[in-house]
């Protein structure tokens, strides 16, 4: 089986209005499609970018900032779960910042033809997230979302860093990794995207990485982006010998568009040079007892 996937080089810009932002974002689906897309991926805390609709003191509070959001989630996942829709295609939609049982959590909402369909939260917190944002590690749930094509899941930005995510996902039928990101220097990107290729090696499967770009000096929480996309798999038998199946130059805005083949993944994971992905299932991981995997069919 193959599918095309669109991985998004993402600036964090200004808006004048919903209908502004709305209009903006409905550009850069039909983009993807026009180019034979059917999955598409957005980065870490993309939807940031609302706060430019809210007042400029709350804008320049971090804490005010992300429980402000929230009374733009509805409007949020309604505008991607239309375009899903409309163009029939999955986008998994830039992080949002989600209030829930007075916790803030880093969200990634999954939409298709049928809509909402589930989410992925984040479990590992960087500092900044952790001791000035305010934003919580979530409860330990992985989802696999069960395509026709095959079977995908999301680690998002600083997760992709660990393991163990990774390795239940693909232990649980996963073929493709999503990794949207924010950083803000070259050190930040070289750390998720090292993390994402150690994935694709250790699990024999694809990793796709989208990233922010560019300055936004009116966000305190976003305002420097630093990124580049990328997707990687396990160097062995016909896939790339380096393990990057392709990549793009940091800090052009626009989609990185890949055709990926699933059957590929198959034949090494049952005849491959090494058996990364069958040994690593033989590895002893305490923390899997903590984790629950749910299916969520799209």
């Amino acid at each position: 089986m193959k599918i095309t996937i669109a991985t998004a080089q993402y600036p964090i810009n200004f808006h004048q209005s919903l209908t502004d932002w709305q209009k903006y974002t409905k550009n850069w689906v039909k983009s993807a499609v026009e180019q034979k897309a059917e999955l598409l991926l957005f980065p870490e805390y993309g939807s940031m970018e609302l706060t430019s609709l809210l007042s400029e003191e709350i804008r320049h509070d971090l804490q005010k900032q992300v429980l402000e959001m929230d009374s733009l989630k509805d409007f949020f996942c309604e505008t991607y779960s239309y375009l899903a829709k409309k163009f029939e295609v999955i986008i998994v939609a830039p992080s949002f910042p989600v209030l829930e049982n007075d916790k803030i959590y880093n969200r990634v909402f999954v939409f298709s033809k049928k809509g909402l369909v589930g989410f992925q939260d984040k479990f590992f917190m960087t500092r900044f997230e952790n001791e000035e944002w305010g934003i919580a590690s979530a409860p330990k749930v992985l989802s696999v979302f069960e395509a026709v094509w095959g079977s995908f899941g999301i680690q998002i930005c600083y997760d992709i860093e660990f393991p163990i995510g990774s390795q239940l996902l693909c232990a649980n039928g996963s073929n493709l990794i999503l990794a949207p990101s924010c950083t803000e220097t070259l050190r930040g990107a070289t750390r998720v995207h090292v993390g994402a290729r150690a994935r694709a090696l250790e699990n024999q499967c694809y990793v796709a990485v989208s990233q922010t770009i560019n300055n936004a000096e009116w966000s305190p929480a976003v305002d420097i982006n630093f990124g580049y996309t990328a997707i990687y798999a396990s160097p062995d038998k016909n896939l790339p010998e380096e393990g990057i199946v392709s990549i793009e130059k940091p800090q052009n805005e626009g989609w990185l568009i890949q055709e990926l083949d699933f059957d590929l993944l198959k034949n090494i994971r049952e005849d491959g040079q090494v058996f990364n992905f069958k040994d690593t299932q033989k590895v002893n991981v305490k923390l899997e007892e903590e984790i629950e995997v749910k299916r969520v069919k799209i």
